[in-house]
């Protein structure tokens, strides 16, 4: 059965290409080895190997100079990541008679961006769309700020002092969005986490169950607010399906990704009762991953049409 493929503007569709990789970014040579198929790889149950690629790939691919991210911090793959973005903008163009809106003019907003500012970092590369990120984090809105400073962008990186809320004394009373976008933290707890650690490790096949349990360490690390949060995903989406009413006139689409496909039922559930004008659900597919990301709106389709020519145009 053919394996399905990234996004067919993802970059990285065709896999990854070391001998440019490491040209762009000598570091990650010693980190890459030969596989069983006799082709370059790396060993992506190790922290370093992630990182040190996601350094090529940002230095090659999207002429980002400077990355790094303390080592207990979540470093997220390049591709699925830029999927997202590609999907997103899909969305955007689906109101702009079918082309993709770029450029500055274009507002998201990034919600739980981490300390490796994946989605503003690739997002602007790629399409030159302005950001504002946030973070309960302190640690890594500090990171994501340096980050952003030592790569000449100029991003506007909050921190959201409330870990209850998302939008909530997040969004300020003059801001408007075109799109936001979300990554939740996946588990109910860290009891959770540590399962889907040890899932992780057995789908590598890199580690014995002695030393899954011994280790226990994600393989692209993260930190508690990264991975896991009361009540998990669900309810991480539906607080955010509940605060978005607030602000529904000062965004377009508010979406967010679902890693669970049993949530969505509950997820529709939540549209309806807030009385969401037009909601959907967008398939992504990452080799044998299936992912997938939620999207709503509280405006019409022509109004939809009247926000894209009055602020993309």
């Amino acid at each position: 059965m053919k394996q399905p493929k990234l996004h067919p503007r993802n970059i990285h569709i065709n896999g990854y290409d070391f001998p440019f990789l490491i040209k762009a970014s000598p570091e990650l040579l010693p980190y890459v080895t030969i596989s069983a198929r006799n082709e370059q790889t790396i060993d992506f149950s190790d922290n370093q190997s992630v990182k040190q690629l996601n350094k090529a790939l940002l230095i090659g691919y999207y002429r980002i100079n400077f990355w790094d991210i303390p080592d207990s911090y979540l470093c997220p793959p390049v591709p699925g990541r830029v999927d997202y973005l590609h999907y997103l903008a899909d969305l955007l163009a689906k109101e702009n008679d079918s082309t993709v809106p770029t450029g500055k003019a274009l507002k998201v907003l990034d919600i739980g961006t981490g300390a490796n500012l994946i989605y503003p970092l690739t997002g602007n590369s790629s399409y030159q769309w302005h950001f504002t990120a946030s973070d309960v984090d302190p640690v890594s809105v500090k990171i994501a700020k340096q980050i952003a400073q030592f790569n000449n962008l100029k991003f506007d990186i909050r921190l959201q002092k409330n870990q209850s809320n998302i939008f909530t004394n997040l969004i300020k009373p003059k801001d408007t969005f075109d799109v936001t976008l979300c990554n939740p933290p996946f588990h109910s707890s860290i009891e959770e986490a540590n399962k889907g650690s040890e899932r992780k490790w057995k789908n590598l096949n890199k580690k014995s169950n002695k030393e899954v349990k011994e280790k226990n360490n994600l393989n692209f690390g993260g930190q508690k607010a990264e991975l896991w949060c009361p009540g998990g995903e669900l309810q991480f989406i539906k607080t955010m399906i509940d605060e978005s009413v607030e602000f529904q006139e000062q965004c377009l689409w508010f979406t967010c990704l679902v890693s669970k496909k049993e949530n969505l039922t509950s997820i529709y559930k939540a549209f309806k009762n807030q009385n969401i004008v037009e909601f959907q659900t967008i398939d992504m597919a990452q080799g044998q991953k299936v992912s997938r990301f939620v999207a709503w709106t509280f405006y019409d389709k022509n109004q939809r049409q009247a926000w894209a020519k009055n602020r993309w145009s």
